[in-house]
Order: C-alpha cells, then structure tokens, then sequence
C-alpha cells in the first residue's frame, strides 16, 4: 500500500450530482490521490447495491479519492474494514455522546441504537478508489421515504458543520491506512470486531428473496463473515446483512 495521505485536497460545494461520480470523473482526467469531496446536497446520490441515497437536509455526502494499492489481495479487500474504522470514530469524535450507541454492521454500515445511520459506498477506477460515505447528520429521511426507520447523529447532541465532521473523517481514515500498512490486517480485523455486533449476534442475509438466519460467529481471515446457521458454518462474501429483528421487518414487508 502506497503511504497514506498526510495533506487532504478538502473541495466543499453547495451541490453536486454525487460526490462518488465526480470523484470517479476527476480519476479519468488524473486526479492524484488525496481528493476529497464534499457536497451539501446531492441531486443524484447513490448508495449500496444501486440504490438511492436518500438526503434528509444537512446530511454527509463526501467521498475520497485513493490509491487503490493492495486492496483486492484477498477475496474482500480491507478497505470496507478500513474504511468504516474511519467513518465510525470520525462520527464518535465529531459527536463523543454517540460513541457508546454507534455500531458497525459488516462489513461497513454504520448503526446508532440498532438503527442505520450511514453506509459506504466503494468503487474502483483503474488503480484509482473511491470511497463514498453517507450519513444523517441532523435528521433521518422518513420511513416513508426510504422503507424503514432510520437514525441521525444529531439524535446524540449537536453536531458540528458538514465540512467539520468530514475533516474528522479524514483524519481517522489517514491513522486506519497507516495501521494497515504497519500493522497488517489482522490487527485492523481486531479493532473493526471492538466496534461491531458482537459474536452471537443474530444475522439475517438478504439475498433478494431468500432470508438465511444465523449467528454472528466472527470474520474469516479475508474479512468474510462467519454465520453459524442451522445447516453449520457459513462464509458470507457479500449480500445485505440485517440485523435479526431488521430482517423480520423486512420479510413482512415481502
């Protein structure tokens, strides 16, 4: 892995298309390493799996531009683990009441009280990556909005401007890359377990219309997850990964 960023080119707009898109258009015409956009509002946000993200008013939209470097050298790649490291403290330190009711949903959702509060989104451009990172700053969308109820990191106290909370992000996300590449993976797999649903916790994979309960039963040495099902252990590369009573919620709704 190349040396993480220590000088962040922060661009702050008052709207763009999506900030992962012009990322992507910026690394086409040879944007070096170290970008970062940040846009108040987005006209064409994506998230996860094609989807839409949704923007409830002073959310976080911003995205990173990076040297891909080692990622990919196994099934997973560390940047989901690296990456959510990053978004989950940044999140705790912009607002320290949250830190004790944030969670990391593998391999890179961000929970508060069990409830979605950001997600990542990560796309590769040639030897170029880029990290998207959404969250709900102020408020959550609707649950009309989006299909389920969802959690602001303002429901924890005041938080600090867009821009302020993105400087955080960064921060953290230089001091995960150089854990990496000085310590190794597993090291970063550690701290990513201290931060996410606990071993046993009950999991719902999503694979459009199949539900496959199991447990939580820790992380494969690729990053993978392991579910202890009734039928044994399973390796999940990827789908949507749900907490039980999240999954209940959703296959009511089928």
């Amino acid at each position: 892995m190349s040396e993480p960023t220590a000088a962040w080119r922060l661009e702050c707009y008052e709207e763009l298309t999506s900030t992962s898109d012009v990322c992507l258009e910026r690394a086409r015409t040879g944007e070096a390493p170290g970008l970062a956009l940040l846009a108040l509002r987005q006209t064409k946000g994506r998230g996860s799996r094609g989807r839409n993200w949704a923007n409830a008013g002073q959310s976080l939209a911003f995205s990173v531009l990076l040297d891909a470097g080692q990622a990919g050298l196994d099934a997973l790649g560390g940047w989901p683990f690296v990456a959510s490291l990053a978004f989950f403290e940044g999140l705790a330190t912009s607002v320290p009441a949250a830190r004790d009711r944030l969670m990391i949903k593998w391999p890179n959702d961000i929970l508060l009280d069990g409830q979605k509060l950001g997600g990542i989104l990560i796309e590769r451009e040639g030897p170029m990556l880029v990290i998207g990172m959404g969250a709900n700053l102020v408020q959550p969308p609707g649950e009309a909005q989006i299909g389920r109820r969802a959690a602001s990191l303002g429901q924890c106290g005041l938080v600090p401007p867009p821009a302020d909370v993105a400087r955080a992000i960064l921060a953290q996300l230089a001091h995960w890359c150089a854990v990496w590449q000085q310590d190794g993976f597993a090291v970063v797999c550690a701290e990513w377990r201290k931060r996410a649903h606990p071993v046993g916790t009950p999991l719902v994979v999503s694979g459009g219309t199949t539900y496959e309960k199991g447990q939580f039963a820790g992380l494969a040495a690729d990053g993978r997850l392991l579910l202890e099902t009734e039928q044994g252990m399973k390796t999940i590369a990827t789908g949507d990964i749900l907490l039980a009573e999240q999954g209940a919620d959703v296959a009511s709704r089928h």
